[in-house]
C-alpha cells in the first residue's frame, strides 16, 4: 500500500512538471506551435515583400497586436475595437494588409469579438488545428502576413453554420468610403 502511494505521487509529481507550464501557455493564449524567430517576411496586399525583424514589429504594432498576431494570444472578449461595429467595410491583417473579412458577413455572435460567416478571400486564410485542455479547436492565420486572427467553429449561422472569431487586434477596418483610396477599390462592390 504504502508502496503504490509512493508511486502514485511519483506520477502524479512528474505530469505536474511536463504539464503545468503547457497548460499555462495554452491558458495565457499561446498556441502550441508558436515559434518565434527573428524576422518575418510577409508579402503585403499591393504584392510587395517586406521582412520584419521582431524589434520593427515591437515598434510598429501595438503590445496586445503583437501579442495576437506573433505570439498567438487573444485578446479581451468585448474590451476590443471591433466586436461592436456596425460600420461598412472590409477588415485586414494588420501585419500584410491582406484583405480577410467584409462588414457584409459580419454578425452580431454574442461572443465579445467580432464574427463572421466566411472569409472574404478564402485564399488568405489558412486554418490548422489548435490543441488545447479543453480539446482541438481550429485556428485562423492570415497566408501572407502568418497573423494569428482567431478561431473558426462550427456553430454560426446560415448560410455556412461557421464562426470566423476573430481579434480585433490582428484586424483593421477600412471604412467602404477609403477603400478606393487605401489600395482596396476593387471591393466597392460589395456596398453597392
Amino acid at each position: 500500500m504504502r508502496k503504490s502511494m509512493l508511486w502514485l505521487t511519483v506520477v502524479a509529481a512528474v505530469l505536474l512538471v511536463v504539464i503545468a507550464p503547457w497548460t499555462v501557455n495554452r491558458l495565457s493564449g499561446e498556441s502550441a506551435g508558436s515559434t518565434s524567430s527573428d524576422s518575418l517576411t510577409v508579402q503585403t496586399h499591393d504584392g510587395e515583400s517586406k521582412t520584419y525583424t521582431q524589434k520593427e514589429l515591437k515598434e510598429m504594432l501595438t503590445d496586445i497586436q503583437y501579442k495576437v498576431t506573433q505570439q498567438d494570444g487573444t485578446e479581451k472578449a468585448f474590451d476590443n475595437a471591433y466586436w461592436d461595429t456596425k460600420e461598412a467595410g472590409i477588415y485586414v491583417d494588420i501585419v500584410s494588409g491582406e484583405p480577410l473579412f467584409s462588414s457584409t458577413d459580419k454578425y452580431k455572435s454574442g461572443t465579445g469579438w467580432p464574427s463572421f460567416t466566411k472569409p472574404l478571400e478564402p485564399d488568405n486564410i489558412i486554418t490548422k488545428d489548435d490543441p488545447g485542455i479543453f480539446g482541438v479547436r481550429t485556428e485562423v492565420r492570415s497566408k501572407h502576413g502568418d497573423s494569428h486572427l482567431g478561431h473558426v467553429f462550427e456553430d454560426g449561422p446560415e448560410p455556412t453554420g461557421l464562426r470566423y472569431c476573430m481579434n480585433s487586434a490582428a484586424l483593421e477596418f477600412i471604412p467602404k468610403d477609403e477603400l478606393s483610396d487605401r489600395g482596396y477599390g476593387e471591393y466597392e462592390r460589395l456596398f453597392d
